[in-house]
């Protein structure tokens, strides 16, 4: 069983018929079965999802990635924090960084004063958290690796010698 290309096409192409994995995979159905389980149970396979371009339905959604300043604590560094704001609503995704900020969160929020709000009152606020410095995003050209424009003709980029 393959599982790092398993989990290569779930990820890509989302939940696939176990028969339709096992064939690719070139194994039986009840090996995709029980490796789908142990990925579940190991925390390796989280959940499936779609990828939705909300700019085109007009649908009010606005992300921020926010750069925190932070204090680490002895004998967890930022673990301890990133967790704590990582349990908030509104936050999409947490990341220890390397360079001038210690964690990126990004946040959801329906608009531009939701998510002042919540730097103001939820995260600024937490202790251990130095500063933040907000960006919020005004277009998406790419996500998780589909190009969202609707620019037809060759994908291939120029290459020059």
């Amino acid at each position: 069983m393959q599982l790092q290309r398993l989990l290569e096409i779930l990820e890509h192409e989302g939940p696939r018929p176990t028969e339709e994995l096992a064939t690719r995979l070139g194994c039986s159905t009840q090996e995709v079965e029980e490796a789908l389980a142990e990925a579940r149970r190991r925390g390796w396979l989280l959940r499936y999802s779609a990828l939705i371009n909300w700019e085109k339905l007009d649908v009010p959604r606005v992300f921020a990635f926010i750069e925190v300043e932070a204090t680490p604590e002895h004998g967890t560094g930022f673990d301890h924090l990133a967790d704590y704001i990582g349990r908030f609503e509104e936050v999409h995704s947490v990341y220890l960084m390397s360079g001038r900020a210690d964690l990126t969160v990004v946040v959801q929020g329906t608009d531009f004063r939701e998510i002042a709000r919540f730097v103001a009152e939820k995260l600024a606020p937490t202790p251990g958290v130095k500063a933040t410095a907000t960006s919020f995003v005004l277009k998406t050209y790419k996500m998780e690796g589909e190009l969202l424009t609707d620019q037809p003709g060759n994908s291939r980029l120029a290459v020059s010698p």
